[in-house]
């Protein structure tokens, strides 16, 4: 097999390799198919499940020395959006990004398309800068920017003047097109969850944006009914059903990307509140060094990762992001030298080279019983998504000490509060030290918008009241607000987190100790830091406020 092109550098499958994206098996599986099919490489990897579109664009913009456009950090000027018809930019697979009285930059899948190029300067009258991105990417910012045919307020309009309202289900309906447009809205915000709230004369759309909650728009009360029906038929659940609660579930389509959206309906005083849950299932990156963890945190969890038996606990409430720290901390283990199961509900991410398993209550695949079941598949490693009951708790004790790495998650407030939470759940105090080897718990608190936080000076703070030694660099922000923040003065979000690595000196603590507060000083004697130690520390850096830190920590 050939190892360089014609340049000299080396093939896109040995600079795949070389990257550790993939493995010479999964690279002589993806030639043979490519061979069969007679298509690209490239294309045949991402079929088969083994690369992101977005790291084979990368390389291959490297390849031809053009720039590689990250959608996630890009802002698209709206006026070059106004500069390019919709049908055009479809037809050549491209985006516009940027204009100037001179020339416009848009993103290619192909800048080598000379016929797309040469067509838009016509168009648009300016000089073409061509950038590379995914087609994936183009074709879901295509999406998001062109809103599917104009705004929501404009398709309420349409909607309100449609007759046979409730009747119309085409694609081109103005209510078909209005929850679309809801929906890749809460998507395009990076909403966790979408609100739909009957109220007495409208219908009221929040979103959860940065664990937020912000109102978007009304609907008229005419819509009211339609619009919630809409979501339950889509959702697969029983529109004559009013009076009682139902789940469902939506996989909506951007482009070439599933999202997959969890649907609760609740009957209440004015009609059925609709919440949808966003779960993204194609998270492009998640390694530990992009999670957060400052830098003794992150050493420590590494440290604990290389156990090769025991339990990894993340903890902190619902929605802290406990399991993509878990996902995170998978990635990061070599599944192809270990054998790894995951056992969830839901199954929220994709994993390659590991075996994922549904909990499904309804026909007894309990997180108890789905974990007896593991036990029997040869696993080195092993996450279960909670640890819910005692049966569960006992399973796991029993595997971490029978030589299987066990990762999961509790609901407590704090990393300490894990011991006391087991022991409550049954646990024999006496078999923590042995078979715990990490508590990890977290928070997430929003990010200080970089374009219009302001400093704030340190007098002015009262910092002392921490006990938090910082250096004498240190500088504090505070939020004011701007539109790149939708006025918040935050954008995004990002973790803190205190990590405690628990070894045989912790025995007489755990074992003897009644009260947790007597642990917590033995661990901060071994150098833990504490939630509000890694909060604070953030904030020194800027990312953060004080304000957001206290906040979340109350």
């Amino acid at each position: 097999m050939e190892l360089q092109t014609k340049s000299g550098k080396p093939k896109l499958g040995q600079q795949l390799i070389a990257a550790g994206l993939i493995s010479p098996a999964q690279l002589d599986l993806a030639l043979s198919e490519k061979r069969r099919n007679n298509r690209l490489l490239g294309e045949t990897l991402v079929d088969l499940g083994f690369v992101h579109e977005s790291e084979v664009a990368k390389i291959l913009a490297q390849e031809i020395n053009s720039t590689y456009l990250d959608f996630s950090t890009t802002h698209i000027n709206s006026q070059a959006i106004e500069a390019v018809p919709y049908e055009l930019a479809k037809q050549y697979n491209l985006i516009p990004i940027d204009i100037d009285k001179h020339s416009i930059t848009v993103a290619m899948a192909n800048i080598y398309n000379v016929l797309a190029i040469d067509t838009l300067e016509k168009v648009c009258r300016r000089n073409v800068q061509a950038v590379t991105a995914s087609e994936s990417d183009i074709l879901e910012a295509l999406e998001f920017n062109y809103a599917q045919g104009g705004s929501i307020r404009i398709t309420i309009e349409e909607a309100l003047n449609q007759p046979g309202l409730s009747d119309d289900t085409s694609s081109d309906s103005p209510l078909v097109r209005l929850i679309n447009q809801i929906i890749l809205l809460g998507i395009r915000s990076k909403a966790t969850d979408i609100h739909i709230e009957p109220e007495e004369k409208s219908l009221r759309i929040r979103m959860r944006c940065d664990g937020i909650m912000r109102e978007e728009c009304l609907i008229p009360n005419k819509l009211k009914e339609p619009a919630i029906a809409r979501v339950k038929l889509m959702a697969n659940m029983d529109i004559s059903k009013k009076r009682e609660p139902q789940d469902g579930r939506i996989h909506f389509v951007i482009s070439k990307r599933k999202i997959d959206l969890r649907v609760s309906s609740l009957p209440t005083q004015f009609g059925e509140s609709i919440v949808i849950r966003i779960l993204d299932s194609q998270i492009k990156s998640l390694s530990l060094d992009s999670m957060g963890f400052s830098h003794q945190a992150l050493a420590d969890f590494r440290k604990a990762l290389h156990t090769p038996h025991g339990i990894i606990l993340v903890t902190g409430p619902t929605g802290s992001g406990k399991t993509t720290t878990l996902y995170a901390a998978i990635e990061a283990i070599d599944s192809l030298q270990r054998s790894v199961f995951t056992l969830e509900d839901p199954i929220e991410y994709a994993m390659k080279g590991v075996r994922q398993v549904q909990v499904n209550e309804s026909v007894g695949m309990t997180f108890a019983s789905g974990l007896r079941s593991l036990l029997r598949q040869d696993p080195d490693v092993i996450l279960v998504g909670e640890i819910r009951d005692a049966e569960t708790a006992s399973l796991a004790i029993r595997a971490a000490l029978t030589g299987h790495a066990v990762f999961s998650t509790l609901h407590t407030n704090d990393a300490i509060g894990a011991i006391p939470r087991l022991i409550d759940m049954g646990i024999d105090a006496y078999l923590l030290p042995s078979s715990l080897v990490c508590i990890v718990a977290q928070r997430l608190v929003r990010r200080l918008c970089e374009t219009c936080k302001e400093p704030v000076p340190s007098e002015l703070l009262n910092i002392s009241q921490f006990n938090v030694s910082l250096e004498d660099s240190a500088n504090f922000w505070k939020a004011k607000g701007c539109s790149n923040c939708n006025q918040t003065g935050y954008k995004g979000r990002l973790a803190i987190y205190e990590v405690l690595n628990i070894d045989d000196s912790f025995h007489k603590a755990i074992v003897n100790s009644e009260d947790p507060t007597d642990i917590l000083k033995f661990a901060k004697s071994r150098g833990m830091q504490t939630l509000l130690d890694d909060g604070i520390h953030k904030a020194a850096q800027g990312t953060t406020s004080i304000e957001e830190v206290l906040r979340v920590l109350k």
